[in-house]
């Protein structure tokens, strides 16, 4: 066949003579070059092949679809002749059909039906820089594939990859280069108004590069929000012989294939796109690229098993794959809204999906293939520990692993339908309530972005998907059908179909809701917040499954959901929801609390006040508040005060074979001490003596008191007779206060502690005030006690002042008058 030269023609024969010399090869060829419809229809000629056929993996069905009609209109056939495509909800093959463009996700499923590819001669893997996550797992399992089909030829096309790493993974394969794209594109760096919305930016731009240049212009923008806002400030300001054409994921097939055909004569054409116009599409006229500089990607986070949309910047290469658009058939130019500083900063690739993606239906691929550890298979990049880890908890939840990571009966089950192993899940157990339809049904939706609207409640969206006759819409109810059979449906179901929270509520039991108060405002399951307008139906129900969000953390806003019914929540997660009573101390009432909370993850279902059923753990909340409060405010008597003391004061002075009964230490010991005596209780105000006396009895068991009584006597017999009390919290030490006429007749001072510790005398007058202080009595009777006695002799004359003290006798009295 004669085709026109296109610079991948040079790489050829290489490529040839690599796949002839053995079963591996790498082919890198930058934007342009021609190499995902030129190397399939040459390889049509290769020996090795006989007469099987050639897969060819593009990462978007818009790709496929592409390169599938190009490669058969240089045939000068119809798609699925010799050249057909797989894709989900489209295929075109037929029993002539060589070469077949298939989805990366399509290739996955064909591969675990028929781990060796019958029929097959070559997997080529085209635009494998874009490192998808279906694309390395692809990749993987194929030369895994390999041991058994060692005839099998794998090739992998890049305009961007390091081709020396991919090269290593396929055994050091040989690595063919080819030339770049034939005609040259100028770049032009123009940072907008940073206070400017960005489709404002985008259309001035726009507007200014069709008055400066020829062609038709492809601007790339984040998603299809800015894409609608952008062509309505372009569309009152175009002249008629421009039109305007959106090209994203979401639009039918005929929609997208009228964006990327060329204009009429005579006329111009801009498209506005997503990333899913940067490779594997040669829109005919396109001289002009205007590029925003980001995109939209899913990013998960292991913490919360949430995937999030996330606007990012896009990477150098990414932003080289865009500026490659508008040089494919004429010289062009690209605009790109950033400041040539800002162009080294960017990242120089895209990150691999595998180290940002869930990683559940990745898991469940590799179990089906029979690994369980991601580690004995080849990738490029190995999945992050936590993202593993997290898919197969998610897994493990919906029964499709047993414990040691193996496939299960209902695993096998998942990973027999194209789904995510959450939406499988709720394709099989509908069809086991009899209701697979609608949950396929909804299957689709979550799948297939677009179909029927892009309203916030799932319930209103199905209604609408399935009134809608367009063939879009007909094609995805023949795919739910299809997949309803699959998981074991039938005919005769939807005789009493679910509500469609309770099916969801089984793909996504992480994401069950609850309304946060506000309205608008709910807490997941997984302990995450998110919100949605206050004006939509479902802000006010009081629960929901949420199924996708958009944003970080904080701001997390809700894009789709289904109200749940209270009654289907308790029915579904009845074996999840957990019952406990928690006690907490009341301040205001002084008292210990306790309320009966029902909980599903970080939902409360239930929250009320119950009897304290716990004695024990309410004792101990009761000393802890005790102890806040300050031990020496509880109902201490006298006696017991007088015991901790003592024992303080031996703990101070003989060291901490004593135990430390200060308010300080007694407060951080409550659990050991007050606790045990407080069973029963839970208020502040029902300690009494008696339970103190029962702590303190745990702190000084009888055998230590008759120590302490031994060393440290509560009271100080005076001579009279009389019981004096020891003052062991005194400032000075053990003190006693004492009417000096009682200690007459001492020649010795007092003592205590076997004569080791004076006591601190305060010596009284007749009235009791405090005459001297003195730790020697003896030196006091021979010093001082003369000019004190004078002193007070007139003052109480009825009271003996002898001139010896010591030689006299004690007495408590005072004379009779007149003696």
């Amino acid at each position: 066949m004669s085709l026109p030269p296109l610079p991948i023609d040079q790489a050829l024969p290489a490529l040839h003579d690599a796949l002839a010399a053995g079963p591996y090869a790498v082919l890198v060829a930058p934007p342009g070059a021609g190499k995902t419809t030129r190397v399939p229809l040459a390889l049509l000629e290769a020996p090795w092949r006989a007469d099987s056929r050639i897969i060819v993996l593009e990462p978007r069905r818009l790709a496929a679809r592409a390169a599938a009609t190009q490669m058969a209109r240089l045939l000068g056939e119809d798609v699925g002749a010799t050249v057909g495509y797989r894709v989900r909800m489209d295929s075109r093959v037929g029993p002539r059909t060589r070469i077949e463009v298939v989805t990366e996700g399509v290739f996955t499923r064909m591969l675990v039906d028929d781990p060796e590819l019958t029929g097959i001669a070559a997997v080529l893997f085209d635009e494998f820089h874009e490192r998808s996550l279906d694309g390395d797992l692809g990749l993987a399992l194929t030369l895994d594939a390999a041991a058994l089909r060692p005839d099998l030829r794998v090739l992998v096309m890049s305009a961007t990859v390091d081709g020396a790493a991919v090269a290593r993974l396929l055994n050091d394969a040989p690595v063919i280069e080819s030339l770049g794209r034939t005609f040259p594109v100028t770049t032009e760096y123009r940072e907008p108004d940073p206070l400017a919305r960005l489709e404002d930016a985008v259309a001035t731009a726009v507007l200014a590069a069709l008055r400066e240049h020829e062609g038709s212009a492809l601007v790339f923008l984040p998603g299809q929000g800015e894409i609608a806002r952008t062509a309505e400030r372009l569309a009152e300001r175009l002249p008629p012989h421009i039109s305007l054409a959106p090209l994203y994921g979401q639009l039918t097939p005929a929609e997208q294939d009228r964006a990327i055909q060329p204009a009429p004569p005579g006329q111009r054409k801009i498209v506005l796109a997503t990333s899913i116009a940067e490779t594997s599409l040669t829109i005919e006229g396109i001289r002009i690229v205007v590029d925003s500089g980001f995109r939209r990607v899913p990013v998960y986070e292991p913490a919360t098993g949430l995937s999030t949309l996330q606007t990012r910047r896009v990477s150098r290469a990414g932003a080289d794959q865009r500026r490659g658009r508008a040089g494919r058939t004429a010289p062009g130019h690209c605009i790109r809204l950033w400041n040539e500083g800002q162009n080294a900063a960017l990242q120089p690739f895209d990150t691999p999906e595998i180290l940002a993606a869930d990683l559940a239906g990745f898991a469940l691929d590799l179990a089906a293939w029979g690994v369980a550890d991601p580690s004995q298979l080849p990738f490029l990049d190995p999945p992050p520990a936590p993202a593993w880890s997290e898919a197969v908890a998610l897994l493990q939840s919906l029964d499709a692993l047993d414990a040691a990571g193996r496939l299960t009966a209902a695993g096998k089950a998942l990973a027999r339908l194209p789904l995510h192993p959450r939406l499988a899940h709720m394709v099989v157990e509908g069809a086991a309530d009899g209701d697979a339809q609608t949950a396929a049904e909804l299957a689709v939706l979550l799948a297939e972005r677009g179909l029927g609207g892009d309203g916030i409640d799932l319930a209103h969206r199905l209604d609408r998907f399935r009134l809608d006759r367009s063939p879009r819409a007909r094609d995805a109810r023949a795919l739910a059908t299809r997949w309803a059979k699959a998981a074991g449906g039938s005919a005769a179901d939807n005789t009493e179909p679910q509500l469609v929270g309770h099916h969801l509520a089984r793909a996504f039991p992480d994401r069950v809701a609850q309304s946060a108060g506000a309205r608008g405002r709910f807490r997941l399951a997984n302990g995450r917040q998110a919100s949605m307008e206050a004006t939509e139906a479902l802000a006010a129900v009081p629960f929901l499954v949420v199924t996708d969000l958009t944003g970080a953390a904080a701001t997390a806003r809700i894009r789709a959901a289904a109200a749940l019914e209270r009654a289907e929540l308790e029915t579904l997660f009845a074996d999840k929801i957990t019952t406990e009573t928690s006690l907490s101390f009341d301040e205001a009432s002084a008292s210990i609390r306790a309320r009966r909370t029902r909980r599903l993850g970080a939902l409360r279902l239930a929250d009320e006040p119950v009897p304290v059923d716990d004695p024990e753990a309410a004792a101990a909340l009761l000393a802890e508040a005790a102890a806040r409060r300050g031990v020496d405010a509880l109902p201490w008597s006298r006696e017991q005060k007088a015991w901790r003391a003592r024992a303080n004061y031996l703990h101070a002075t003989l060291g901490d074979d004593w135990p430390d009964l200060s308010a300080e230490a007694l407060a951080d010991s409550t659990a050991t001490w007050l606790a045990p005596a407080l069973y029963g209780l839970t208020k502040l105000s029902e300690i009494t003596g008696e339970q103190l006396r029962t702590a303190l009895d745990l702190l000084l068991p009888f055998a230590r008191r008759q120590e302490i009584e031994a060393l440290l006597p509560s009271h100080f017999t005076a001579p009279t007779g009389n019981a004096v009390p020891i003052d062991y919290t005194a400032e000075g030490g053990p003190a006693i206060e004492i009417r000096a006429q009682e200690l007459f007749g001492l020649t010795r001072h007092p003592t205590i502690a076997n004569g080791r510790i004076r006591l601190v005398l305060v010596l009284l007058s007749p009235a009791h005030r405090p005459i001297q202080t003195t730790r020697d009595l003896p030196g006091f009777w021979a010093g001082s006690w003369r000019d004190v006695a004078k002193e007070l002799k007139g003052r109480y004359p009825r009271h003996p002042w002898p001139d010896d003290p010591a030689g006299a006798r004690p007495t408590a009295r005072a004379k009779p008058r007149g003696t």
